[in-house]
């Protein structure tokens, strides 16, 4: 009798990381809910690399919440106003979107509890990333404290793990994990600031480190840029 697959909840962007974290998730037999967000954001072709992402490593369901965080502003990813920096700055970018991770977990914690599914997935970087506070192993852990606190679920025994499987992996480690498990980086937005068709500026500060990844990880970078 063939037991079945644990359930998962993946929030997945389109970008590099994520479609690396529904790529593990899948590998290690999880049987995988993809969660995207219309939050507003400037980019929007990453839910369309979203899509594309799933339809070449698989799910079980693929939802795409709309909620406008550009209504709070504060970000140069919500607020036009404000412009992606295109040169290294100091301290925590503009592009940092605040609560974006808290938000987005908290609404994977509500789906996880109505599949019954114990096990969500994040692709928070602390290494190769640009300086986020909701991208550190302190926030995660304390975030999977008040969610075993909140939740129906949790308190009638069923734990929820908040698994965080790129967070001590440099970006070239994260490209290295992807392509053993099948990730077509060819088809992921990674921009802050990419055209309609998903095309790359090349400059902002993922930009840089995705190709400083590729680069390190001697694999040629598939990113299709603006020029």
């Amino acid at each position: 009798m063939n037991k079945s697959k644990p359930k998962a909840v993946i929030l997945l962007s389109g970008g590099l990381d994520s479609a690396t974290v529904l790529a593990k998730a899948g590998a290690d037999s999880f049987d995988c809910y993809a969660l995207s967000f219309d939050y507003g954001q400037r980019h929007k072709a990453e839910l369309q690399a979203a899509k594309n992402v799933v339809a070449s490593l698989g799910a079980v369901e693929h939802k795409t919440l709309h909620l406008d965080l550009g209504v709070l502003g504060g970000s140069a990813l919500t607020d036009s106003s404000i412009d992606v920096p295109t040169t290294p700055t100091a301290g925590i970018p503009v592009t940092y979107v605040p609560a974006r991770n808290t938000v987005f977990l908290s609404l994977a914690l509500a789906w996880a509890e109505v599949l019954g599914a114990n096990d969500i997935f994040i692709g928070v970087n602390a290494v190769d990333y640009s300086g986020y506070p909701d991208c550190r192993e302190e926030y995660i852990k304390a975030y999977e404290v008040m969610a075993n606190l909140a939740t129906k679920a949790a308190v009638e025994g069923h734990k929820l793990t908040l698994h965080t499987p790129l967070i001590q992996l440099t970006k070239a480690e994260i490209i290295q994990l992807g392509i053993e498990n099948g990730v077509d980086y060819g088809i992921t937005v990674s921009c802050y600031a990419s055209d309609d068709q998903g095309k790359a500026c090349g400059v902002c500060d993922s930009c840089r480190l995705r190709a400083k990844g590729f680069e390190e990880a001697g694999i040629d970078d598939p990113t299709r840029y603006q020029k």
